[in-house]
């Protein structure tokens, strides 16, 4: 029967004293947790694993005895570990000893009951403590090929326990050895907590560090202002020389936005006015595109592409599309006073995260194209009015009606009268079909295109919302924290001595980490295939990408 005993790496340096830890009978393995050390009263360490229990809700107890030979002086030290195990009860009695001014290490046990078999091979494994009470199993879920040294799903089960203890007996490892305690303990964090101390550090020498930085920043403003620089030829040199035009700007700046006065508007509120400038480039950019429209309708209002179109109601559409274009720029116009102030709400809006921030840039370009909406909008019902009217005329020629109420199609006879208008009104909307068709292709194909950007936005928007960045953080910066398995390399291997093993944490892949910890989107847009879009094209109906088309029920 092979025993497995889990050793913390950080513990083989450890005076000798008391191991405590936790046994798995299932497994018939021991988990170290920490080592305590002499000189300690046996009552008072029953009574502190007694209330780690509590806290941890794991069997924490006395598993054997640890002796660092190359530390003790006395002979009589292993006699005394000896005698421990009549007041610490536990079977087996583990007693692990390092040989002095040798790397090997001796592990047996001692067993009080006659009845108990002998263990044939005793397993020494050491592990990353922090590490191991840091991160997090990922069992697989399919067993993995048979690799060497590398747990797999069946496996996945015993390790878990293993981390759960270490994990669980957190409470364990907050006393480190410059408590004042009865109690003194080796175990990953027996040295102190040095990240506090150096952030005490830097928290004492922030302020003079900031002081410091001001002070250095008076001085070189100071010395840029200074009548020195006034004097020829140092003048000279200072406005010709790039870096000192540069340095001279970026310092006035800093000095604006350090300084105490309160500001007046929003634009001294932000410091720069760089919002101004965005303001003043959206007027140009609208009237530009306002612009390339009115050509472009001027263009299908000609001969477009060498196609004769029927002249009256080109002369009508492209007029009706060309007030509206004058309307824009109208409504563009009024609302300049109030971009810049709007831009900078919008800016505000940074603070909510990146993703509120592409929101309201989807919505800002669904206004700045409102104008190519209603083209699309007013073209597409054109369009679709004489698609539907022409197939219902093309039923009449063949003796078909559509049944509202069946929902079919059903025979139906008409008289002359009928078929003389059908035959007229037919004709009138297939010669009228082309010019129509062409101005509902020209905006449909703008409309698509600022579907197709704001469909970008979208995607962008749940793709940061479902990314776990945290956890893509963990796996970049400490990949031990998200565990998928862990490795084995072997130590020390040699007849009469115990195996040693170095459990390594296996890093979980990127991969997983996205399938694992991706968030499920709340995006509400259908998904159409292109089939269905390219129907809706076709016979004219409204694209819709945030909508779902709601089913008609009788």
């Amino acid at each position: 029967m092979v025993l497995k005993v889990f050793f913390p790496s950080c513990c083989s340096s450890a005076d000798s004293g008391l191991l405590i830890g936790r046994w798995i009978p299932e497994q018939n393995s021991a988990i170290i947790l920490a080592v305590v050390h002499f000189p300690f009263i046996p009552f008072q360490v029953k009574q502190y694993l007694s209330e780690v229990q509590k806290v941890s809700q794991i069997e924490t107890v006395v598993l054997g005895t640890w002796c660092n030979n190359k530390q003790e002086k006395e002979e009589s030290l292993g006699k005394f570990l000896d005698d421990l195990s009549t007041i610490f009860s536990h079977e087996p009695w583990l007693q692990i000893s390092k040989e002095k001014g040798s790397k090997f290490w001796n592990c047996h046990t001692l067993s009080r009951q006659a009845g108990t078999p002998k263990e044939d091979q005793i397993i020494l494994i050491y592990y990353d403590q922090r590490k191991t009470m840091l991160s997090r199993l990922h069992p697989p879920e399919t067993s993995l090929d048979n690799q060497p040294g590398v747990i797999t799903a069946p496996d996945a089960s015993k390790l878990a326990a293993v981390f759960d203890t270490v994990a669980r007996n957190e409470v364990l490892f907050l006393t480190d050895r410059y408590d004042e305690g009865p109690i003194k303990l080796s175990h990953w964090q027996s040295e102190g907590v040095e990240a506090s101390i150096i952030v005490e550090l830097a928290k004492q020498a922030s302020v003079p560090v900031c002081m410091l930085l001001t002070c250095l920043l008076s001085l070189v403003s100071g010395l840029c202002r200074s009548r020195i620089l006034k004097f020829w030829p140092l003048s000279f040199i200072w406005s010709k020389l790039s870096t000192c035009e540069q340095v001279g700007y970026r310092l006035e700046h800093l000095r604006f936005v350090f300084s105490n006065q309160k500001a007046e508007n929003h634009t001294q509120f932000m410091r720069k006015n760089r919002i101004g400038q965005l303001a003043e480039a959206l007027i140009p950019v609208a009237d530009h595109v306002a612009r390339e429209l009115q050509d472009l309708l001027q263009w299908l209002m000609g001969v477009p592409a060498g196609l004769k179109m029927n002249r009256a109601l080109d002369q009508v559409l492209g007029r009706f599309f060309l007030y509206h274009i004058h309307l824009w720029i109208s409504y563009i116009h009024l609302l300049s006073p109030f971009i810049e102030m709007i831009l900078w709400y919008v800016g505000l809006s940074a603070c909510l995260g990146l993703t509120v921030v592409l929101s309201i840039l989807s919505d800002i370009i669904a206004l700045l194209t409102f104008h190519i909406y209603c083209f699309y909008v007013y073209g597409a019902r054109l369009y679709c009015l004489k698609i539907y009217g022409l197939s219902s005329l093309w039923r009449l020629f063949r003796g078909k009606k559509w049944n509202v109420l069946r929902q079919r199609v059903d025979s139906c006879s008409y008289d002359l009268d009928q078929l003389f208008i059908g035959t007229l009104l037919f004709t009138i909307l297939l010669f009228l079909l082309p010019t129509t068709a062409l101005y509902y292709l020209v905006f449909t194909l703008l409309r698509l295109l600022v579907v197709f950007v704001q469909g970008l936005i979208h995607l962008l928007v749940d793709l940061i919302d479902s990314l776990p960045f945290y956890s893509i953080g963990l796996r970049l910066c400490r990949s031990y924290r998200l565990a998928a398995g862990v490795k084995f390399r072997v130590l020390e291997q040699e007849v009469g001595r115990p195996l040693r093993l170095l459990m390594q944490i296996n890093p979980l892949s990127y991969s997983s980490v996205v399938q694992t910890y991706r968030l499920p989107t709340y995006s509400c847009y259908p998904k159409d295939s292109w089939g269905s879009l390219c129907k809706k094209l076709f016979f004219g109906e409204l694209i819709y990408p945030w909508k779902h088309k709601e089913d008609k029920q009788d």
